[in-house]
């Protein structure tokens, strides 16, 4: 190979092979690059809150946090795979992840473990419903492997959510 094609090859777009329609691929990835920035920022948030719990309830909290962050975590690959699985483009800086995440940042100096946990549980609830749209979008385009993934990934969700609140509910 010489130096002009190489140099072709390099500066040539990503493109995968998929038999879904341009359409759907336009449509797709970046609702799924956007909820991969609200995954990374959900995961990033958990374990703020992870690192900087106090507290009597300190432990599970802290072990709670961290089984969360964890299953986030876990997604991330998957979920970015997919996106180029059907010819899309993903992330690429954590600067792109702050112009699109949906999941709000929390920078405060403190806070307390109940605004902590009830903050999360907030969250998780935002992140199943961007996953249902994304579900529906994939729905639409009948892309039914991303729409496996993200029935795995609401229900996830969901308990996390559960777990929250569950968490945060006044005892009587």
């Amino acid at each position: 190979m010489d130096t002009n094609n190489a140099k072709q090859l390099r500066g040539a777009p990503l493109s995968t092979p998929t038999d879904l329609a341009d359409n759907a691929i336009k449509d797709l990835a970046p609702s799924l690059t956007a909820l991969l920035a609200d995954v990374f920022a959900l995961y990033l948030k958990t374990k703020n809150f992870h690192w900087h719990m106090s507290g009597p309830h300190f432990r599970d909290y802290h072990l709670m946090l961290d089984e969360q962050a964890e299953q986030l975590f876990g997604i991330v690959d998957p979920l970015a795979e997919r996106v180029r699985k059907i010819g899309g483009t993903t992330l690429k800086s954590i600067s792109q992840i702050g112009r699109i995440q949906r999941i709000v940042d929390n920078d405060a100096d403190y806070v307390t473990p109940s605004d902590m946990l009830a903050e999360l549980r907030e969250d998780n609830k935002q992140l199943t419903a961007l996953m249902r749209e994304t579900h529906e979008l994939a729905g639409n385009h009948n892309d039914v492997a991303t729409a496996s993934l993200l029935e795995n990934w609401i229900d996830e969700a969901e308990q996390r959510t559960w777990f929250l609140f569950e968490t945060t509910r006044a005892q009587r």
